[in-house]
């Protein structure tokens, strides 16, 4: 009984105000967190080799941060991205795609209307009709147009625009996201394939002093002063370095082949261009969006959310399918067995009234689709949450990382200096007879060895500095309008 006076009063309320059933949307609520990490863990200023990093959370998150790291060979490998990945081209196909199924939605809101122009011969028998006697033979002409309006009362079609239009947004973030990737994996990528290369060379280095160790050592071994097993041993150590480079080699090249792939070129016509990772930029104010921002800067997030408009809307149209549909149809023409009659008043028909269509049995049908809509928006509202904490948590990690990168890097930069402090004192005492030639090519090694691990540190300061760009959205809210769906998406202000 409650039910069913339930039911009649939403009835008569949507027939008198003409409302769409179902929730409206309302976005979820920003979070109250202050920052990603307790306040005690939270890294102040970033300093090693000389440069200082500061996060600032008033600081303006560029739309070309790429640009902050002062490259041109960085800038021209992202735009040449930008412009010609087919993952790109397909996310923007895919919004173009969105925006021309919103446009097609919106027409239920405008009256339909058809002509129909009909010519048939026929033989018909009067026996279909319950009479007796002979068929004819004739022709019949028909000349008619149909009109219908759908009275949208409790809302269904324009929940179902709704959704149309929360599935242009999700496009839209969903393209954005695609291009932030794009970016990053750009530069990212870039600076692995420099850091592979300087690492090359320092190990060109280490190999050319293993062998000179190598041959001294033969001579000593030969004189019999060295067992023979020293040699043996420093064989080995030349071999495990050449294998280290090849390994380097195959890296550097993989990566020179992703770059090529990421810039929508074929490998074996793509030559992206190098630099040297000293020539970089480190920027030094870095942007640090607070949580409740985060959630209206982040593509991911804000396509998560466009996804939970979309299944709200769902929710309206299901509980709209409730309810009856009205719709007021027409239709006019004429209809003779002679072309030229067509125009002649006994010709002519019309028709017009209003129709409900309302399924009063369907085994349920209506009434469990709608629950299990609505459950669809609570597995969505999940999955948004799901999002947001992962994005919390990954804007965390990279903070962390920027900080054990500084002191990592400061600790590499020390142990360089360290072995580069001992090889010259180790010449010294080569020059003054102190020292053996052995002693010199080993303090050597050390000093290249420390080399290599200096320039993977240095790398890794890039890379988690480009981490935190995108992890904090990539700063699309603040690039100028382009209504082109690139980069902003078609929007130049944030949400």
């Amino acid at each position: 009984m409650w039910a069913r006076n339930s039911r009649s009063l939403l009835l008569a309320t949507a027939l008198l105000a003409g409302c769409a059933v179902g929730p409206d949307f309302v976005r979820p609520d920003a979070p109250k967190e202050q920052g990603y990490l307790p306040a005690a863990e939270q890294p102040g200023r970033l300093e090693a080799i000389g440069q200082t990093q500061q996060l600032d959370t008033q600081a303006l998150l560029a739309a070309d941060w790429w640009r902050l790291f002062g490259s041109p060979q960085l800038d021209a490998m992202v735009a040449t991205a930008i412009a010609d990945n087919p993952g790109v081209q397909g996310a923007q196909a895919v919004l173009r795609q969105s925006q021309d199924n919103l446009r097609a939605g919106h027409g239920v809101f405008f009256p339909q209307v058809g002509l129909a122009l009909g010519a048939t011969r026929e033989r018909a028998t009067p026996a279909r009709l319950g009479l007796n006697g002979p068929g004819g033979i004739f022709n019949l002409f028909t000349l008619g147009a149909t009109i219908s309006y759908a009275l949208d009362i409790f809302g269904g079609e324009r929940r179902a625009v709704e959704g149309l239009s929360a599935s242009v947004d999700l496009q839209r973030y969903v393209l954005l996201g695609t291009d932030l990737t794009l970016t990053g994996n750009v530069v990212n990528t870039a600076i692995a394939r420099e850091a592979y290369a300087e690492q090359m060379a320092v190990l060109q280095e280490v190999i050319a002093i293993q062998q000179e160790q190598l041959s001294i050592t033969r001579t000593r071994a030969d004189a019999g002063t060295v067992p023979y097993s020293a040699v043996e041993s420093l064989r080995g150590s030349v071999a495990t370095t050449r294998a280290a480079m090849a390994a380097l080699a195959q890296h550097r090249d993989q990566a020179s082949h992703a770059l090529s792939l990421l810039m929508g070129q074929a490998t074996s016509q793509a030559s992206p261009p190098e630099f040297a990772l000293d020539q970089l930029h480190l920027p030094a104010d870095l942007p640090l969006s607070l949580p409740s921002q985060l959630v209206r800067q982040r593509p991911d997030i804000l396509a998560a959310e466009a996804q939970l408009h979309v299944a709200n809307a769902d929710v309206g149209v299901a509980t709209a399918a409730l309810f009856p549909v009205f719709s007021i149809d027409g239709g006019y023409g004429a209809e003779s067995n002679a072309l030229g009659d067509l125009g002649k008043t006994q010709s002519k028909f019309w028709s017009s009234g209003v129709t409900a269509d309302w399924p009063v049995f369907q085994g349920g049908s209506a009434w469990f689709g709608r629950k299990a809509v609505q459950e669809a928006y609570v597995r969505v509202l999940s999955d948004y949450r799901q999002t947001v904490l992962a994005a919390f948590a990954q804007v965390a990690d990279t903070l962390k990382a920027l900080q054990y990168d500084a002191e990592g890097l400061a600790a590499q930069e020390e142990a360089m200096h360290a072995a580069q402090a001992g090889l010259k004192l180790t010449r010294a005492n080569y020059a003054s007879g102190l020292a053996g030639y052995l002693d010199v090519l080993a303090s050597d090694q050390q000093y290249q060895q420390s080399r290599l691990a200096y320039v993977q540190a240095l790398a890794q300061r890039y890379q988690d500095t480009v981490a935190l760009y995108v992890a904090l959205g990539g700063g699309w809210w603040n690039a100028p309008s382009r209504g082109d769906g690139a980069m902003a998406g078609g929007k130049g202000t944030q949400p």
